[in-house]
């Protein structure tokens, strides 16, 4: 059997003056692209380790090598992953710092910030990582807002040493908002600042027109959230393995800030410009 990665599908075309050569192609998110071996087309939702993933109309997923062999728009393509270098977005972080180059990270600093959910702080790190270690600011993750009094405890905030906390669901009268007023009452309180995003996940921090969505749906309140969406967008959701390739295809989408919604962004870069303040 051919290897359907190793040469151009158009290579034993015996017209060789008009065989259409094949072009490199950015596998941007979004692109629709077909691949005539199997006659799958879709649209990529994301790129990884050297790997294209389609969803189809029927929203069925399939990984391909990027390389040759595609077609888009009926003509011969050679996928190759975006590049980062080079173009003008590149002299900025995805935060939209302006980047140092040649920078290293500083010596970090006493203050810490602490993330509440583990996929909260994964996508701080993708977005805010650059600026995090030019400001020396370390990033811990945070298991839950009950976890919170005790991790007060064991750091001390105080003058030179500040504490920032992101929590999830942070809104007027939850548990989360009882905490955090304790916390501000507490010692250490006028060392330490608790905010939070007012989503039920951080999945919606994220546009929805990232992953085709003009809004996140609505959930009701029977079924567990991220499942719910999942569901919603025909995305497998059997286990916590599907839940978690759900969440890379999500935060693939991400590009830099311009992808996020405000209310996170605002509520990071509060967080950063605290910690980082002088006493």
């Amino acid at each position: 059997m051919a290897d359907r990665y190793g040469t151009d599908v158009l290579a034993n075309d015996p017209h060789n003056d008009r065989k259409v050569r094949s072009v490199e192609h950015c596998a941007e998110i979004g692109t629709v692209v077909e691949d005539p071996q199997s006659g799958f087309v879709g649209a990529v939702v994301g790129i990884e380790g050297g790997r294209v993933e389609l969803e189809d109309r029927h929203r069925r997923t399939r990984v391909f090598p990027l390389g040759p062999g595609f077609l888009i728009e009926g003509r011969p393509v050679i996928l190759t992953a975006p590049r980062r270098t080079g173009a003008p977005s590149s002299q900025r972080t995805a935060s939209g710092s302006v980047k140092v180059a040649g920078a290293a990270a500083r010596v970090a600093l006493a203050g810490r910030i602490y993330v509440e959910g583990r996929h909260d702080a994964e996508l701080v790190e993708q977005v805010w990582g650059d600026d995090l270690r030019i400001e020396g600011v370390v990033v811990e993750y945070l298991g839950g807002v009950d976890d919170l009094a005790e991790v007060v405890r064991s750091f001390r905030p105080g003058p030179g040493r500040r504490l920032g906390v992101l929590v999830d669901h942070l809104v007027s009268g939850s548990k989360e908002a009882r905490i955090a007023e304790s916390v501000r009452r507490g010692p250490g309180g006028a060392h330490t600042l608790v905010v939070g995003h007012p989503y039920v996940d951080i999945w919606q921090a994220v546009k929805p027109a990232r992953v085709g969505l003009a809004a996140w749906p609505a959930v009701p309140r029977s079924v567990e959230w991220k499942h719910g969406i999942c569901q919603a967008l025909g995305w497998p959701h059997r286990n916590q393995a599907d839940i978690a390739q759900a969440w890379r295809r999500i935060r693939g989408s991400v590009r830099d800030w311009t992808d996020l919604e405000p209310e996170l962004i605002g509520r990071v870069e509060e967080l950063i410009d605290f910690v980082t303040q002088k006493d």
